[in-house]
């Protein structure tokens, strides 16, 4: 790490579950002050605060803001406002889409809702941190999948809006490219979440597992390269999309699969 992250502020929206909150962790181990957002009471807030204390970790401030209004957004940065100068880092977490089953299940409120969601804060929230604090945070890290790229069961309105978040993703980093700050996405293909099994199905982990045990990509790896792209180390890359998935998109094919069984049904020589 060049970047040292001690003391500084890391606004994690969507942060209390899944890859949002292995994010804050792995900040939270380099000593940043998390502010992890939540909706609807979905947040263990004790669970949380324990999981940070046995990590090392300062302890997280845990707000129920709902992304979509934005009086709440206001409040929430207004609160941060008082406790900082910056927000170091920016993540826009919150990945709620409509589940689609059928054609009829698409709607104009249903897509335009799940954009105001996973698509807008991206450009939303910065608009108002550049108001309240007068600078933007030096890096904004978007979360994203191949849902743009291939098929994922259910995943049609999800996969639009992350289409529009990598969209935004370049724009972004281009017009800030004066401004100090650095805009990229991380894609990730499979990882054990409350999101995908709840899109995917309860059935879908242990039927890809047993296929292919390595689809799966631990989700504190997903954490560390977000920290990654924070760290100093990194700072030439602005406006870039990168998948962290263990080479599964390389090799997770028809010609892969056949491989491997080929692989397990080989009778050693001797």
């Amino acid at each position: 790490m060049l970047n040292d992250l001690k003391g500084k502020t890391v606004l994690i929206t969507g942060g209390t579950k899944g890859i949002g909150l292995a994010c804050g962790l792995a900040f939270g181990k380099q000593g940043a002050i998390c502010t992890l957002t939540h909706k609807w009471g979905s947040a263990d807030e004790h669970l949380i605060r324990k999981q940070f204390a046995e990590a090392g970790a300062p302890e997280p401030y845990i707000v129920e803001a709902d992304t979509r209004e934005d009086e709440d957004t206001r409040a929430l940065l207004r609160d941060i406002r008082e406790r900082c100068e910056r927000i170091e880092v920016f993540i826009p977490g919150v990945a709620f889409a409509q589940i689609v089953n059928s054609l009829g299940d698409i709607s104009r409120r249903s897509l335009l809702q799940s954009v105001e969601y996973t698509s807008w804060p991206m450009v939303g929230h910065l608009q108002e941190i550049k108001e309240i604090f007068d600078n933007y945070p030096r890096y904004v890290i978007g979360l994203s999948s191949r849902g743009p790229d291939e098929f994922h069961l259910n995943y049609d309105v999800a996969a639009a809006c992350k289409a529009m978040l990598e969209t935004l993703c370049r724009y972004l980093a281009n017009r800030l490219a004066n401004d100090d700050v650095r805009v990229n996405v991380v894609r990730t293909k499979f990882v054990s979440t409350e999101s995908l099994n709840s899109t995917a199905g309860q059935d879908f982990e242990p039927f890809v597992k047993a296929l292919n045990p390595d689809a799966y990509i631990p989700i504190d790896d997903v954490a560390d390269a977000v920290l990654a792209l924070c760290s100093g180390l990194m700072d030439g890359i602005s406006g870039q999309v990168l998948m962290v998935d263990g080479g599964a998109s390389f090799y997770d094919n028809l010609m892969g699969m056949y491989n491997r069984r080929n692989e397990r049904t080989t009778v050693p020589n001797g």
